[in-house]
């Protein structure tokens, strides 16, 4: 068993409040979003209010500001990556594995096409003993 806890899911150890960015958001908006919830990604939404992908902080710096681009000019959903994700239902050990193949650090939980959580590496932290948390750490950091 991966999780410290029998029959953990993703619901038991995401974290809740997960704010949306619309997709027609600037990046410096998506900034400011996450610098006021002190998170690293933001989901981001289309006019539905349904996850089309997900923006970290990363992203921004890397793909946008170090490529020389405006990120008042550039939106959230131009700079969205592909959207990797869970039910809440899923076990920890899904989760992990889901991460662990795509090599992220955050992990949106979606009931219905709707965001009801993310699980991050804080998260992992306060629910896996330090020696999963450890080889899911080298894991998702491994160069391939």
């Amino acid at each position: 068993m991966i999780s410290g806890q029998p029959n953990e899911t993703a619901r038991d150890v995401m974290s809740t409040g997960a704010e949306c960015i619309g997709a027609h958001e600037t990046l410096d908006r998506a900034a400011q979003m996450m610098r006021n919830s002190d998170v690293g990604a933001l989901p981001v939404c289309g006019p539905d209010d349904r996850v089309t992908g997900i923006i970290t902080d990363r992203d921004i710096v890397i793909k946008c500001v170090a490529a020389g681009h405006d990120p008042a000019r550039v939106t959230a959903g131009e700079l969205a990556t592909g959207l990797v994700w869970v039910a809440p239902d899923a076990t920890v050990e899904e989760a992990l594995a889901r991460m662990e193949e795509h090599q992220i650090k955050r992990l949106p939980v979606m009931d219905g096409g709707r965001i009801v959580g993310m699980i991050s590496e804080a998260d992992l932290a306060r629910h896996l003993p330090d020696d999963q948390l450890a080889e899911f750490v080298h894991r998702v950091y491994a160069f391939r």
